[in-house]
């Protein structure tokens, strides 16, 4: 176990690229939607901010560097919490796409999926009664015959052009247990230096289950490839089965991951009106179980950042 000290890492994941706007009128869509929520978030607790841009038209999932200029630099403004920026972007995005702000920006931290993937949410497409743009529904369906993609050459040109090219550190997202051999080979080829940033994913339709078996498996796994001391593990849930297991990998000694691109809801049946809300009570679970949440100058120094005056944000 890491050193009982050791302080917990709030991540939020304020909007993403999976969910649409017909299934919350809560999920932030514009630069002011987005800014508001990652800044009330990061107040709340999240030391880090999970960051994609929307198509302030109609919500649909946008790489546009204009975009992400709009809020990107207001969050920077208003706090101190560490900027992550995506390079998954969605499944309907090139690899250029997806790197084009993080190249302009260069920030602290990127998030970076270990492989290529079936991920869909395309069942809940019957559970929307109606839609508010004609863009959702195909979109959603569509996930049925798409692939997230992310070869070991897509890998390595993200790690070679904002790793090592712009000092950029990431978040590994690692669906499946072949993604933490995936990123064990990228240590081994020189690629990835310590300190390592694990983030598990369950219940995303194509990688593991919600289980809490899964969730042990994955950091026993990771143990073993990288040593106790060698990474810092976090873990988030998909949809209803959030703050379950972000409770359980807090316990474990690890990180949590909570916000609106990971779970719609705050409770069983009940929306979530913010990201601030989930962030929250994650936090008020952790202070309930006598742990202390980093504050995001802790999370720099845990996460080994180049820091915020090094960014072109």
């Amino acid at each position: 176990m890491k050193k009982s000290q050791d302080k917990v890492i709030i991540s939020c994941a304020v909007t993403g690229s999976v969910h649409t706007p017909s299934m919350s009128p809560h999920l932030a869509l514009t630069p002011d939607q987005i800014a508001e929520q990652a800044i009330d978030a990061a107040r709340a607790g999240a030391a880090i901010l999970h960051l994609h841009a929307r198509d302030p038209r109609d919500g649909r999932p946008t790489p546009d560097p204009a975009v992400f200029d709009a809020f990107v630099p207001r969050i920077r403004d208003a706090t101190d919490a560490v900027i992550n920026i995506t390079t998954g972007g969605s499944t309907r995005m090139s690899l250029d796409e997806r790197l084009a702000y993080p190249l302009r920006a260069k920030p602290e931290m990127c998030s970076l999926n270990m492989g290529s993937m079936n991920f869909s949410i395309h069942p809940a497409a019957r559970r929307i009664p109606e839609w508010r743009y004609d863009w959702e529904k195909p979109y959603i369906e569509g996930m049925e015959d798409l692939i997230f993609r992310n070869t070991f050459k897509d890998i390595g040109h993200i790690l070679k052009v904002l790793g090592e090219g712009c000092g950029t550190r990431f978040e590994f997202e690692c669906y499946d247990m072949g993604h933490l051999y995936n990123l064990a080979h990228f240590v081994d080829e020189g690629l990835v230096q310590g300190p390592i940033f694990i983030q598990s994913i369950f219940g995303i339709l194509g990688g593991l289950g919600p289980d809490p078996e899964n969730l042990v498996a994955m950091r026993t796994t990771a143990d073993r490839l990288f040593g106790r001391d060698g990474y810092r593990f976090s873990v988030l849930g998909a949809g209803r089965h959030q703050l379950p297991l972000v409770t359980m990998a807090a316990i474990m000694g690890g990180n949590v991951r909570v916000g609106l691109e990971d779970s719609l809801y705050i409770g069983k049946g009940k929306l979530a009106v913010s990201c601030a809300e989930q962030v929250a009570k994650v936090r008020r679970i952790l202070e309930e179980l006598s742990l202390e949440v980093a504050t995001p100058d802790e999370a720099r120094a845990m996460l080994g950042l180049k820091g915020r005056e090094a960014t072109a944000i």
